[in-house]
């Protein structure tokens, strides 16, 4: 068998295909499967891709990925399988899907960890907002083979034009990257967040909170992204996310934050932070939006928080008992090795291309 993969971003760079389907490569090719993958974007290109400006450089590198994706689907008929991550180009109408799809009659596997059917981009890279193609994402459901999910949200929404879509969720490999565990007896206490500029403004909710927090008790609030933020707290402690140190970033946390705004699009996400700090042994604190609940049991292996009483009323909780802390700490890794860990989810991986 032969599978091509089509994504947005280079390979090993973006967490949306670290985490969903590029950790799977081994086991697909210890079956025997060969795997040819084709990013829309070079590395050069990444590189800029959200800082601001620079747009007659990043309009080049649209245009020659266009002319790419078009004579790839000259190449298409020596693959078994298509794979296409979010989408095969950023930008115009979904002419490489359709013609795969219709005119080629390719079995594609349509991939989205996202609501990207609903409005959504930097302000970096807002002069090309309006040639995005959301309407695009209901036609190349109807269009393709199968459909893959991040949560259930997402497959309600393919299921209004594809009855062949499988719960796919985002995962955490448990035994070769997130292998270690946060020792919780530390003698300063580290609220934690990480996350892309794409999501930072979902803090917001907290810093009030934080803030509060602050005149009562000694602790770190560190941030691990892509971009420094700029609230107003004594606490703040800003790390830039870097992939060769990510793991160890992560395990200063005593705790990790996950709050979010209940709205389309958030409950289109797909539970990534909750899922590495679960997976580290870090207690995750959530908003009760989307897949949210079904990863995090509420006292067991963290806390779901509305409002923000309850914020503070958990972040209190864990501060002044360590042994509570250590208590939902044991609990969370369990639940990633058992429902959201590679190896748990190899199998329905791979029975994608059946």
């Amino acid at each position: 068998m032969h599978i091509l993969f089509i994504v947005p971003y280079p390979i090993d760079k973006a967490p949306s295909q670290r985490f969903r389907f590029e950790q799977y490569f081994s086991s697909l090719q210890k079956k025997g499967i060969t795997v040819t993958v084709k990013p829309f974007l070079s590395n050069e290109i990444w590189d800029i891709l959200y800082l601001p400006g620079r747009f007659p450089r990043k309009a080049l590198a649209i245009i020659g990925g266009l002319f790419k994706r078009f004579f790839l689907l000259f190449t298409l008929k020596k693959y078994d399988f298509i794979f296409i991550h979010r989408e095969a180009t950023p930008i115009g109408p979904a002419f490489f899907e359709y013609f795969a799809a219709r005119w080629l009659k390719k079995k594609i596997i349509y991939d989205f960890d996202d609501a990207i059917w609903i409005p959504n981009y930097s302000e970096a890279n807002s002069f090309f907002s309006f040639l995005k193609g959301y309407s695009n994402v209901k036609h190349i459901c109807k269009w393709v083979y199968k459909i893959s999910c991040g949560n259930e949200y997402l497959c309600d929404y393919a299921r209004q034009f594809n009855k062949n879509v499988v719960y796919n969720p985002t995962t955490i490999d448990t035994e070769n990257y997130h292998n270690k565990v946060k020792n919780q007896d530390t003698d300063n206490f580290v609220i934690g967040w990480t996350g892309s500029h794409s999501t930072i403004r979902y803090i917001e909710e907290v810093i009030p909170v934080l803030s509060e927090l602050e005149e009562k008790y000694t602790f770190q609030f560190m941030v691990i992204s892509d971009l420094k933020p700029t609230y107003n707290l004594k606490s703040l402690v800003y790390h830039k996310w870097n992939k060769h140190s990510e793991i160890e970033d992560l395990l200063k946390f005593n705790i990790g934050i996950m709050p979010l705004k209940d709205d389309k699009w958030a409950n289109g996400k797909c539970g990534f932070k909750a899922l590495q700090y679960m997976a580290l042994g870090i207690p995750a604190l959530v908003s009760p939006v989307g897949v949210n609940t079904r990863i995090v049991d509420d006292k067991i292996n963290g806390f779901i928080c509305t409002s923000p009483e309850d914020w503070k009323n958990a972040i209190e909780a864990i501060m002044k008992d360590k042994s509570l802390n250590k208590e939902i700490a044991k609990n969370t890794r369990i639940k990633i090795e058992n429902h959201y860990s590679v190896k748990s989810n190899t199998a329905n991986f791979i029975d994608l291309f059946s």
